[in-house]
């Protein structure tokens, strides 16, 4: 089982995971959907929020962009971090992601 999270700002794969409004939090077993949820993180602080995402039980984080610091948290937490995702809503993000179709490009994150 897998469980991915997704930042999100005004229904869209958030630029900077940091900065976003709410998390979609995705469980997937056999590249199926099994249960989906959207949780407010905590206040954006260096460090913080890999751990809680850690502490959700995330496998797995896509976003659109992400600082070093924190990518480098989550691959200590064993997490595997994807960014440079579009700015599209979760569902078809996770979708493309399930169905081996997701394309990613640069980091939007420029610190």
């Amino acid at each position: 089982m897998k469980k991915i999270a997704i930042p999100m700002s005004q229904g869209k794969v958030a630029r900077h995971f940091g900065h976003c409004q709410v998390f979609h939090l995705f469980e997937v077993n056999d590249s199926k959907i099994e249960n989906e949820e959207s949780l407010t993180p905590p206040p954006h602080q260096p460090g913080v929020i890999p751990k809680w995402i850690h502490h959700q039980g995330a496998t797995d984080v896509i976003a659109g962009g992400m600082g070093q610091r924190a990518i480098d948290i989550f691959n200590q937490l064993g997490i595997n971090v994807y960014v440079g995702a579009p700015g599209k809503d979760s569902r078809t993000i996770i979708e493309a992601f399930l169905n081996g179709t997701l394309e990613t490009h640069a980091n939007l994150c420029d610190h």
